[in-house]
């Protein structure tokens, strides 16, 4: 086999090998990125001036937006449960 065809073999066998991981890349970033909305009932720890702070059934506080409940009062809100997630990642003694 000439040094030509060998070298052109070997660019295009890293260049395919890049393109994958880069695929995979994107693959593995989209699904980590894209959300997972639930809903359900949640407590209102807070109204503030950035939204409502509630606590899910599992003792997670999260930002859920604007709202007009009162704190205390019990609503059902949907919310990205992927934040439960990210927060278990950054907290892990939780």
């Amino acid at each position: 086999m000439s040094d030509y065809a060998r070298n052109n073999k070997t660019t295009i066998q890293i260049f395919i090998a890049v393109v994958t991981v880069g695929i995979g890349l994107l693959v593995y970033l989209v699904w980590y990125v894209s959300p997972d909305e639930v809903t359900e009932r949640v407590m209102v720890v807070a109204n503030t001036v950035d939204g409502c702070i509630v606590q899910t059934m599992d003792n997670f506080a999260i930002n859920i937006g604007q709202c007009d409940a009162e704190d205390g009062e019990v609503i059902v809100a949907t919310y990205d449960a992927k934040i439960k997630e990210r927060a278990i990642l950054m907290n892990p003694t939780r």
